[in-house]
C-alpha cells in the first residue's frame, strides 16, 4: 500500500484504486499520474483503512471485484454507507454482471469498467468521476449552508413563540433564561433534513406545535400550584418529574442523565408533539419564576447539573437576540 503525506495539499483530485494484482495497481497509477493523486491498496481491508484516513479528500474509489477475502462490491458498499460523496467505480475482467447490475441499480456504484482498460477511456472516465465528486461536494456545502440558515430562522421563530405564548406574563418571563440555558446544555446542533421542507408549512406547523406546548404547560402549571409545594422543593419536584433519568448528587444538585429532553422543543421536528416531560419542565421553571427562583443548568460529565438559584430579569430584546445567536 502506498501513502501520501497530505492528500489535500495539492489541487489534483485524489483517486483510491484497490486491486490485489500489483501490476494492475502500477498500471493504473502510471496511467493517471498526470491528472490525479492516486492511492493504491492490495485488499479490501487496506482500502477501508485508507478510506478511514483520507475519506474526506478522496474523490473517486475504483475497486477490482475479485480479490482474496472480500470482493470489490463489499468495499464500494462500505464507502457508500460512510463516504457518500465519493464516486464509486467497479472494475473486473470477469463477467459477474448480476451483482454489478444490482449494485448500480441500487445507486451504490456509479460506473462499471470492464478490464482490460483502454487508457484514453480510463482517463476520461476518471476525469468525469472526479468532476462529479467535485459537484457533489459543492452541492453538499451549499446544502449545509442552506440548512444552517434555515435552522437559525426556525430557532429564532421558536424562541419568539416561547416568549410570546408562555413567558411574557410578568415575572414568568424570567424563566426564559433558565429554559434556554438548559436547552443549550443539552443541544445536539445537527441540521435535520426536515428543515428543507416548504418554509410556510414549517412555520404553520411550528405555530400549532407551540400552541399545543402552551396548553400542556398551563395544565402542568395549574397542577403544581394545586400541590402547594414550597419553592425549596424545586429540585425534588424536578427529580420526580424525570424519574430514573434524574438523581440528586452528594452536593445537592439534580443531575439529568437524559438531557436531550431539555432541548426537545427547539430541536424537534414541527410534526413531533412535545412530550409531557418537556412541558412539565417548562411549567416548573415558570412556577419557580413566580416565586423569585430559577434553575441554573451546567453541563457535566454525567449529564446536565441543575441547582436552584434566584430568578433573573425578564429578557430584553438584546438578550433574546443574544440567545438566538448562541443557540
Amino acid at each position: 500500500m502506498n501513502a501520501i503525506a497530505n492528500p489535500s495539499a495539492g489541487t489534483l483530485p485524489v483517486i483510491l484504486y484497490v486491486d490485489d494484482e500489483e501490476g494492475a495497481r502500477k498500471y493504473f497509477q502510471r496511467a493517471l499520474e498526470s491528472q490525479a493523486t492516486v492511492l493504491t491498496a492490495p485488499s479490501v481491508d487496506e482500502g477501508k483503512a485508507l478510506l478511514t484516513r483520507h475519506g474526506d479528500t478522496i474523490s473517486v474509489l475504483v475497486s477490482d471485484q475479485r480479490m482474496p477475502g472480500a470482493n470489490g462490491n463489499a468495499l464500494l458498499f462500505h464507502a457508500w454507507e460512510r463516504h457518500p460523496q465519493i464516486v464509486r467505480v467497479l472494475t473486473t475482467a470477469y463477467s459477474e454482471l448480476a451483482q454489478t447490475i444490482e449494485a448500480v441499480n441500487q445507486g451504490r456504484i456509479h460506473r462499471y469498467l470492464p478490464k482490460p482498460w483502454d487508457i484514453a477511456t480510463l482517463r476520461l472516465e476518471m476525469k468525469q468521476a472526479a468532476d462529479l465528486a467535485s459537484l457533489r461536494r459543492r452541492h453538499d456545502r451549499l446544502l449545509g449552508e442552506k440548512l444552517a440558515s434555515r435552522r437559525r430562522e426556525v430557532l429564532a421563530n421558536r424562541i419568539g413563540l416561547l416568549y410570546g405564548l408562555c413567558l411574557a406574563d410578568g415575572p414568568q418571563g424570567a424563566a426564559l433564561d433558565a429554559y434556554l440555558s438548559g436547552a443549550l446544555c443539552a443541544r445536539v446542533a445537527a441540521a435535520p433534513a426536515w428543515l428543507l421542507d416548504d418554509y410556510a408549512q414549517l412555520a404553520s406547523a411550528d405555530a400549532c406545535r407551540a400552541a399545543g406546548l402552551a396548553r400542556a404547560v398551563r395544565g402542568h402549571l395549574a397542577a403544581l400550584d394545586a400541590r402547594g409545594a414550597a419553592t425549596a422543593q424545586g429540585l425534588a419536584l424536578l427529580a420526580e418529574l424525570f424519574g430514573p433519568a434524574c438523581h440528586i448528587d452528594r452536593d445537592g444538585a439534580a443531575v439529568l442523565t437524559e438531557p436531550a429532553v431539555l432541548a426537545e422543543y427547539l430541536d424537534g421536528s414541527p410534526d413531533a408533539a412535545v412530550s409531557a416531560r418537556h412541558a412539565a419542565w417548562l411549567a416548573l421553571l415558570l412556577w419557580l419564576a413566580r416565586r423569585g427562583a430559577s434553575v441554573l443548568s451546567t453541563s457535566s460529565a454525567a449529564g446536565v447539573q441543575c441547582r436552584l438559584t434566584g430568578a433573573g430579569e425578564v429578557p430584553t430584546r438584546a438578550a433574546l437576540a443574544s440567545w438566538i445567536a448562541r443557540c
